[in-house]
């Protein structure tokens, strides 16, 4: 059997404040001998500084079973995780919610943190999270900044890692306008199925709903 890492609902709700949304994203594992866990993580758009949660479930209704806490935040250009006692979510195949020591004393933490490093690389949800956190900026031509052309074409630069969005006006390299990636998943959720593009790569698709094609 191979690892599968099953997305589900994701929940966005806006911030007392209304300056921001606050996204929670559920999902389910299940390993290559079947194991099993549950996850859900979230940020919140707005907030300052930039930290995301996390919570990791297995062994529902086992002993030693529980609910594992963390935060996720940038460090050094990538992510980083820290145990936390705080509960974040109930997810099913958790049980009682752990602190972070008892969390750190649980033999099957190895197991959690293998769960968290495969949500991270296959739940598209993460990815969009994982920008957020860590700022990732854009260039988009005006006619993409401004709302009047969807992405048609989006590359990540081999050379200095820039993301560039483009519509269906040709770009040209003076009239680009810089943002956040997040931002614009934020306003078109159907870029969420791009934004793990390695360095040197690119997709393009012929209209907006229509499927993303790859290329090096």
């Amino acid at each position: 059997m191979e690892i599968q890492v099953l997305e589900g609902a994701l929940v966005e709700v806006p911030t007392a404040d209304v300056t921001g949304m606050d996204r929670r994203a559920f999902g389910e594992f299940v390993g290559p001998g079947g194991e099993l866990a549950s996850y859900a993580f979230g940020w919140t758009t707005g907030s300052d500084p930039h930290v995301a949660r996390l919570s990791i479930g297995i062994g529902a209704g086992n002993p030693g079973g529980g609910t594992f806490h963390a935060v996720i935040f940038a460090n050094k250009g990538t992510h980083a995780f820290s145990l936390v006692d705080e509960p974040f979510e109930r997810v099913p195949q958790g049980g009682p919610d752990l602190t972070a020591d008892q969390s750190r004393a649980h033999e099957d933490l190895p197991f959690v943190w293998w769960v968290t490093d495969h949500v991270m690389q296959h739940d598209r949800r993460a990815w969009w999270m994982l920008h957020w956190l860590l700022g990732t900026t854009c260039i988009q031509t005006p006619e993409v900044f401004e709302r009047h052309e969807p992405v048609l074409l989006i590359s990540h630069d081999a050379d200095d890692g820039v993301w560039q969005l483009i519509g269906a006006t040709d770009a040209t390299g003076s009239t680009g306008k810089l943002g956040h990636l997040h931002h614009a998943v934020d306003e078109d959720p159907s870029l969420i199925d791009v934004l793990d593009l390695p360095p040197g790569h690119s997709a393009t698709r012929a209209d907006i709903g229509k499927p993303w094609t790859g290329h090096i």
